[in-house]
């Protein structure tokens, strides 16, 4: 008979103007996974914080009963002491501190006196074992990658001797490869009797690993699918998610007529900045049609981002080299302001880091890219501000309030609608956008699709760089593929499939055609 690890009941939390969870109930099984999906601003991430003590008791009302005890957690560590230990989406770890000392940082070994470092970094290695990580535990977390990161964080909440694991988006930054693995050792642990609860928008996750789910909509608890006695399904999750069916996942094109190369790339190579001796971006070509949408596809490390912000303004890298024209003539990208200048937009993938001032509001945020527009003699006119911000939370259907409130209180849907507001509003003719819909659900995602699908048939030129592969096949006019620095090949969009593009991207040696086989002494 199956034991009740954990059950909330009626949780409501309230923020001002917004009531976040409206009576929700939640019920996990002791040694499932136990997944929590819904679209951005369902509530998922307020309930774990209810859960973990982040939003301590007596800010919202209902019961947590956790090992058949009501429990009353007033901050993180009440939780993490009775073994609930949550991993945000925004990884908690210092770079200039080791794997292990990360790992123990609040939970040392030791004394109050002393810590025991033979002790600290002994159990450790253990546990980077067990989770897979093949690294020293006095290697600094900033010379790992994101993918190795995760593996360190799940190790730390081992270390807090974890029996229910929350992980908030752990693969959002993850290539496919690294997910499957991350995936897969949370089915090793259930194994060996760890219950997890995943809250993922990766709907192919989802169903890969879950026992059950339970969807969250508008704050409201939907219903809980059990895989033994439902029949789970990508378009069944969507269903419940969204309140519909959603037939198809990318809009149709409509009718858009792609003109001639607006911009093109020429023998474009890129060095890493802290090793110039390294290539991150090496002898790339490339052109860009007005009106198409050209997807730019390729494992994580391939050199998609290192491209794009190296083009836009040499934003990235060192010994920056190769010819951009565009409409036909050269022109010398040396900033960020010369790339506007020049019609040039970049959406980064980083929203929060690079994107968005998330303690300004929507307003501010919206007219960054393009001060002079709203503004005379150096001086802004708050009601042209206000004009502009209004018209693209309409135009965009982005979802707030008011244009006043800080971008950090919108959903992760809704900030990058501001990000695209930010960077349609300085009028591009060419706008890249990178990883435009990660970390948002699937709702959110297909408006952002129509508006890609909109700016096109303006007769904007699109770069879509994405790690989703159904995407960039979904949305592309043309693809190129990219591995290791180099563009290894080129597919018209409605030719492309999943298994044309991965064997090119896996397949060593192969170039864009047209490229010398050398440059400067490297195949």
């Amino acid at each position: 008979m199956e034991k009740v690890l954990l059950e909330m009941k009626h949780i409501t939390k309230t923020f001002p103007g917004v009531k976040a969870l409206d009576d929700v109930n939640l019920k996990v099984t002791e040694g499932e996974i136990h997944a929590l999906v819904g679209e951005n601003g369902a509530g998922k991430s307020t309930l774990m914080n209810v859960l973990s003590g982040i939003y301590p008791h007596g800010t919202y009302q209902g019961e947590v009963f956790y090992q058949d005890e009501l429990c009353r957690f007033h901050t993180i560590k009440d939780s993490e002491s009775r073994g609930i230990v949550i991993i945000h989406q925004e990884l908690a770890l210092i770079p200039y501190m080791t794997i292990g000392e990360n790992m123990f940082l609040g939970n040392e070994r030791g004394n109050s006196y002393k810590i025991n470092w033979n002790e600290t970094y002994g159990r450790a290695e253990e546990l980077l074992k067990t989770v897979g990580l093949k690294e020293s535990p006095r290697t600094l977390i900033k010379d790992i990658g994101v993918g190795k990161q995760q593996l360190a964080e799940i190790a730390k909440a081992l270390a807090k001797k974890a029996r229910l694991l929350i992980l908030d988006e752990p693969t959002a930054s993850l290539n496919e490869a690294e997910s499957r693995a991350l995936l897969d050792l949370l089915l090793h642990f259930k194994e060996q009797g760890l219950t997890s609860i995943l809250i993922s928008h990766k709907l192919n996750e989802i169903a890969y690993v879950a026992d059950k789910i339970t969807i969250l909509r508008d704050g409201g608890t939907i219903e809980t699918l059990d895989k033994n006695r439902d029949t789970i399904t990508e378009d069944r999750i969507i269903k419940g998610m969204v309140g519909r069916e959603l037939s198809d996942r990318f809009p149709g094109r409509g009718k858009r007529a792609v003109g001639p190369v607006r911009m093109e790339v020429r023998n474009w190579t890129v060095c890493h900045p802290l090793y110039p001796e390294r290539r991150v971006v090496d002898d790339v070509s490339l052109t860009v049609r007005r009106g198409e949408v050209l997807g730019i596809s390729g494992l994580m490390g391939a050199g998609r981002t290192e491209l794009a912000m190296s083009i836009f303004g040499k934003s990235y890298g060192e010994n920056v080299s190769g010819r951009l024209f565009l409409e036909g003539k050269e022109a010398r990208l040396n900033s960020v302001r010369d790339a506007i200048l020049h019609k040039l937009a970049y959406v980064t993938e980083d929203r929060k880091g690079n994107g968005l001032i998330l303690k300004n509001s929507i307003r501010v945020n919206t007219t960054l890219a393009n001060l002079r527009a709203v503004s005379r003699h150096g001086v802004i006119d708050r009601d042209k501000e206000y004009g502009v911000a209004n018209q693209y939370r309409e135009k965009l259907k982005i979802k707030c309030p008011g244009v006043d409130r800080h971008a950090g209180n919108l959903s992760g849907g809704n900030q990058q609608k501001v990000l695209l507001a930010k960077w349609m509003f300085a009028d591009p003719d060419i706008l890249i956008l990178d990883e435009p819909t990660r970390g948002i659900d699937v709702g959110a995602k297909y408006e952002i699709y129509c508006i890609i699908n909109r700016l096109a048939e303006e007769g904007k030129s699109v770069i879509l760089i994405s790690s989703e592969l159904p995407e960039v096949l979904g949305m592309s006019d043309r693809i190129y593929i990219m591995n290791e620095g180099r563009i290894v090949g080129e597919m018209a969009g409605g030719e492309a499939t999943q298994e044309a593009v991965m064997a090119r991207i896996l397949s060593p040696g192969q170039r864009q055609p047209g490229q010398k086989g050398e440059q400067n002494g490297k195949d």
